[in-house]
């Protein structure tokens, strides 16, 4: 039987003293820039479904914001580190092993927050073990986006809504087509440019020629999608309103 042992993470990201299992995703710039628009949408007493959790690091921020928070893993070593992390911040995070909404059945929530996997990658399917679970998603990147655009309705209460971190390598036109395509409206509501990781950079001649990446390009574009329902009434207001100002 293998040991895994808990490993101290690095808190220069502002999550405060994280653990995490080996090959567990740790807080990296795609999470803080998810978390300040948790921190930004959360209020107390709120329910919040987070959807790959990895380390627990955007459940504890929502947690500690008042939330009721539910996180999910596929992983188990994930699961383990999102609950060893509660219970040492003693934060009310209930966590479950699965994919949503499965593991959620028949439960809907006030907020949604995910970081899925998101770099493409040369081989169609996903990965069933180790890190890379964390990050492939098949040759589009979409592999799991696409899972999350189709599950949000189901997960969603009547005012809820969605918030994803991804790649602009991912496309992001076609996580608001695809949202739009359920009933959702969404829109980009953070950006933020960084330099390539080492799993980019492993596979940059690739993505290249894919034409997903420019030659000489040495950084990439995150955005967080913001996401919900958007009321008939307001619709028609919007057009209402267009039409008045149109000549």
């Amino acid at each position: 039987m293998t040991t895994a042992l808990l490993d101290p993470l690095d808190t220069r990201h502002g999550f405060g003293p994280l653990w995490r299992l080996p090959g567990v995703y740790p807080p990296q710039e795609d999470t803080l820039l998810l978390a300040r628009t948790v921190r930004a949408e959360v209020t107390p007493g709120m329910d919040v479904l987070d959807i790959g959790t990895g380390s627990g690091a955007l459940a504890l921020c929502a947690a500690g914001s008042g939330a009721q928070v539910t996180a999910v893993d596929v992983s188990w070593r994930a699961a383990l580190t999102t609950r060893v992390n509660a219970r040492h911040r003693r934060l009310p995070v209930e966590v479950r092993r699965g994919t949503a909404p499965q593991a959620v059945r028949g439960r809907r929530f006030d907020l949604v927050i995910s970081n899925p996997p998101y770099v493409p990658a040369p081989r169609a399917c996903l990965p069933r073990h180790g890190a890379a679970r964390s990050w492939d998603a098949g040759r589009n990147g979409r592999a799991v986006i696409d899972q999350i655009c189709a599950a949000a309705p189901i997960l969603l209460k009547a005012h809820g809504a969605l918030l994803m971190v991804h790649s602009v390598l991912s496309g992001v036109d076609a996580t608001l087509a695809g949202l739009a395509e359920t009933g959702l409206w969404g829109e980009v509501v953070e950006r933020a440019c960084i330099p390539y990781g080492p799993v980019v950079r492993s596979r940059l001649s690739w993505l290249i020629r894919q034409g997903l990446v420019r030659a000489g390009q040495q950084s990439e574009e995150l955005v967080v999608i913001r996401a919900e329902q958007r009321s008939p009434s307001a619709g028609s207001l919007t057009a209402a309103r267009e039409g008045e100002s149109s000549p």
